[in-house]
């Protein structure tokens, strides 16, 4: 059974890399990709994934915004280009 996922970030670039690695895995299906915290508040909400691979640094909700709006919680991976 594959695990459900929803991809948050701002770039596409970066989704599309993401995108990517899970495919070549296998063991996670995306379920939806969001461009920022308010679409990704919405979709984890409508969608209950099982897990949720969230850009830190986004413009207007960041990540960690996202994460306290979010009800049921959900399991989190951190995908981020910056160092800080």
């Amino acid at each position: 059974m594959k695990l459900r996922a929803i991809v948050v970030d701002d770039e596409e670039l970066a989704r599309q890399i993401l995108r990517e690695y899970l495919d070549k895995a296998g063991e996670v299906e995306i379920v939806a990709e969001c461009v920022n915290g308010f679409e990704a508040v919405k979709s984890v909400g409508e969608l209950r994934p099982d897990l949720l691979f969230l850009d830190i640094q986004m413009p207007k909700l960041d990540g960690f915004e996202v994460l306290e709006l979010i009800d049921p919680p959900v399991a989190v991976i951190f995908v981020t280009a910056y160092d800080q």
